[in-house]
């Protein structure tokens, strides 16, 4: 996980896991919606996990 990946996770949650396909992209838009710090730790969760 990269320094500019934490900062866009950061920023803009869905932005940062736009690579992951787009169910993780959905997930992270939704929970930011429904508020920031939850899409804020959705993003972080998934950016950290092992592929």
């Amino acid at each position: 996980m990269s320094f500019i990946r934490v900062l866009l996770a950061i920023l803009f949650p869905p932005l940062a896991v736009i690579d992951r396909g787009c169910g993780s992209v959905l997930i992270v838009f939704l929970l930011t919606l429904a508020g920031w710090v939850p899409g804020v730790i959705a993003a972080l969760v998934i950016l950290n996990k092992n592929e």
